[in-house]
């Protein structure tokens, strides 16, 4: 028998379940949010009282969630990070905000002119933008370049990871479709409203239709 097989009772030296020494351990992955910080202990309910379907708190451990002050001005950011180049391409047709209407036309018009012809192709044309813009960051670290300044990220609410592009997709139609289409300010108002109020994860909309969180990051 060869001398390089592991005697009777341990574990070869490459056993990916065997204890490394001190110092040993890979690097964590760049791609989590959560960094290095340590996974939550076995049925610890965490500071925030548990997970959202019972069991141990996914954010125990992890690093505190984004103030939602932070996290408005970092999607203002990404607004104008698009809607104005948008905006200066659409000045030789006419730009994309008309201001046609008269004084007497009542609010039924004015919502008429706004999503029809001229004014629905580009707010089509924003709304792609808009979700190809976020789902593009999301997906690829959890940050848009409004995070990126202020320092955010988005994150999987089961186990921190970057969303993948079903999740990532989906949260920026969730955000953009009714905003851009449908009921722009109160449709940001309830988001806003809900980052402030929403017990224990401080989730808009958008994030608990794709199960994600905005937590700080480096």
């Amino acid at each position: 028998m060869s001398n390089d097989q592991p005697t009777s009772g341990q574990p070869p030296e490459d056993d990916p379940f065997s204890k490394k020494p001190p110092g040993s351990q890979p690097p964590p992955s760049s791609g989590s949010p959560y960094g290095s910080a340590p996974p939550p202990p076995p049925n610890d309910p965490g500071p925030y009282g548990g997970g959202p379907y019972g069991g141990a708190d996914p954010l125990a451990g992890m690093p505190p969630l984004a103030e939602p002050g932070k996290r408005i001005l970092a999607r203002l950011i990404d607004f104008l990070i698009i809607s104005i180049p948008l905006y200066l391409i659409s000045l030789p047709w006419g730009g994309a905000v008309m201001s046609d209407s008269n004084d007497d036309d009542d609010v039924g018009d004015v919502f008429a002119q706004t999503y029809s012809g001229h004014q629905l192709l580009w707010s089509l044309l924003a709304l792609v933008l808009y979700v190809a813009y976020d789902t593009y960051f999301t997906h690829k670290d959890g940050r848009t370049l409004g995070k990126r300044l202020l320092k955010l990220r988005v994150a999987m609410l089961n186990d921190g990871r970057v969303p993948d592009t079903g999740s990532a997709f989906l949260r920026a139609v969730v955000l953009w479709l009714p905003a851009l289409l449908c009921c722009p300010c109160l449709w940001w108002l309830i988001n806003i409203v809900l980052m402030f109020t929403d017990k224990p994860y401080k989730q808009g909309l958008q994030d608990k239709a794709a199960k994600t969180v905005v937590v700080v990051t480096n």
